[in-house]
């Protein structure tokens, strides 16, 4: 059994972003315009090994006159639900009111109702006419109060819908979190008993969809974090004068790189959680030597005492910036003699290396290279920018269709509430990582960061 909700009220009242919001979908068209949706959508919800259903519908458009249809075609309240049905299928009617009949159909085929009014606007009676409509259906309902502006009404809104459903719930398409969507879920089973333990499946792998979303993020991180401390471009060629030419040129390619390394994990974090159309902007990683101006970066985030202690576990050594090494400071060593000249190289310059050859051709020469960069504070900067970001995706409902500015972000109070053994678990893993040494624990302490 697949439980199904229709999203039904008044137009412009937020019934798109509530269901792209429960939907955790991007994709769903919303808009401030009135009747933005004309016709019925259906959107089929899989979360895990469980379903579920949201029909987002047009808004009323007459419902006093399609009330007086249907009073004037029921003589009892036993006969209500089979006027509905008579409306729904009368040809007058589905020319009058194309849009009440598009939206009762879904219903009276079993849908359970969502009604959605806006808390930002006063009550008025022209709604009753709505309401009295869903209830002669019969169906299990719950409104839901939107608040588009404010919640100025939503007391009067609370007072009236109570009149008509079990079940009245204040859900800001905007604000509603993870819990609240949950929540709603939870509340519809007591009201719908055939459905309870079918939602009650529904929100376990919602909450084992989170934990799954929290891993893949740490694990995600974690990747970005090696690639961008181990990332190096380099070049051989057989001259010195050679590889001093290529210096700028590398320099110009390695940050080039390591930018796009990092734009293209931050789209996967999006995608990891269902936005696939949030744009979203930040400045450029900086990868001057003004980025590891220690002054600057405790202004970002890490606060002098992480910035001490993240020194001394990982043994580095304050005040350095970006390493640049390039032409003749390492060797371009062929299989053919590798180790032994690698071994030996102490013992000549790298021009008389180059100039021995096997069968003419050469055995050594010069290596131009960018990267890795080596100071301290680099992980932390890129830490930093993309725990902004996952934070903001975890809180930011999929109705929200606003660019996304991306920061560096508090990473102290991320930091601070981590216990000592993560903390120094994370200061040494980022410190290892940076020098090109394995990590074992670094991804425990990115989920806990994350998390929390």
């Amino acid at each position: 059994m697949t439980p199904v909700f229709a999203v039904v009220g008044h137009p412009n009242k937020g019934k798109s972003s509530i269901v792209s919001t429960i939907a955790q979908n991007d994709s769903i068209v919303t808009s401030p315009q009135s009747g933005t949706t004309r016709q019925v959508q259906r959107y089929d919800i899989l979360i895990g090994q469980a379903r579920y259903t949201l029909i987002d519908t047009p808004g009323f458009q007459r419902p006093s006159r399609a009330l007086a249809w249907l009073q004037d075609h029921a003589v009892s309240a036993d006969k209500r639900r089979d006027a509905v049905q008579q409306f729904i299928n009368d040809d007058h009617c589905q020319k009058e009111f194309p849009e009440e009949v598009m939206l009762l159909k879904p219903i009276i085929d079993g849908a359970a109702i969502l009604y959605v009014v806006d808390g930002s606007r006063p009550y008025g009676a022209e709604y009753e006419a709505e309401m009295e409509i869903l209830r002669w259906t019969g169906q299990a309902s719950m409104a839901l109060i939107n608040p588009i502006e404010n919640e100025d009404h939503v007391h009067d809104w609370e007072q009236a819908l109570s009149q008509y459903f079990k079940i009245v719930r204040v859900f800001n398409a905007m604000q509603a979190d993870f819990e609240k969507v949950v929540a709603m879920l939870d509340a519809f089973s007591h009201i719908r008993e055939e459905w309870h333990g079918v939602l009650a499946d529904i929100v376990v792998e919602y909450r084992k969809f989170r934990a799954n979303q929290l891993t893949e993020s740490s694990l995600l991180l974690e990747e970005l974090l090696t690639q961008l401390c181990t990332y190096r471009v380099s070049q051989k060629v057989m001259t010195k004068h050679q590889a001093d030419s290529l210096k700028d040129i590398l320099q110009k390619k390695y940050f080039a790189d390591v930018r796009r390394i990092e734009r293209q994990h931050h789209e996967s974090l999006k995608s990891l959680y269902r936005y696939h159309h949030l744009e979203s902007t930040i400045d450029e990683l900086p990868l001057e030597d003004n980025l590891f101006d220690t002054q600057k970066w405790i202004m970002w985030g890490l606060d002098r005492r992480q910035l001490t202690v993240a020194a001394t576990l990982a043994g580095a050594a304050a005040g350095a910036a970006v390493d640049i090494a390039v032409a003749g400071s390492s060797l371009m060593l062929g299989a053919l003699g590798g180790g032994l000249l690698g071994a030996g190289s102490a013992w000549f310059s790298a021009d008389s290396i180059a100039m021995f050859k096997i069968k003419g051709l050469p055995l050594g020469g010069y290596e131009a290279y960018q990267g890795p960069i080596q100071n301290r504070n680099f992980p932390y900067v890129v830490l930093g920018r993309y725990l902004y970001l996952a934070d903001a995706l975890r809180n930011r409902t999929h109705a929200h269709r606003e660019n996304l500015q991306i920061q560096e972000g508090d990473l102290s109070a991320h930091i601070s509430k981590l216990n000592s053994s993560l903390q120094a678990n994370l200061h040494r893993a980022l410190g290892r990582l940076r020098q090109q040494k394995p990590t074992e624990d670094l991804q425990q302490s990115l989920h806990a960061l994350l998390q929390g």
